[in-house]
């Protein structure tokens, strides 16, 4: 069964990789006519996001990288930026 959820119930929900790595908190969402495009997801202190992005406040998830939507959300991680803390 299709589980119908408001878009306004998805504000700050927990946004995590198909990893299991806390990647940030969803912001807004991106409307086109009838669908959804994307998701802005805010990096948030102690995020992965917050590590590789530094001052930048966050990053637009399309839709299609979204897997699963429950009490949070997870993506895939082909999402994620590349990040190597050797670069440092």
């Amino acid at each position: 069964m299709l589980k119908m959820k408001k878009i306004t119930e998805t504000y700050d929900m927990r946004v995590f990789t198909d990893t299991g790595d806390y990647f940030g908190d969803i912001e807004e969402v991106i409307v086109t006519n009838t669908k959804i495009f994307g998701w802005k997801v805010r990096a948030t202190k102690n995020s992965f996001l917050n590590k590789v992005l530094g001052n930048a406040k966050g990053v637009i998830v399309p839709h299609q990288l979204v897997k699963d939507m429950g009490d949070i959300m997870i993506i895939s991680k082909s999402a994620v930026p590349s990040y190597n803390p050797d670069e440092e």
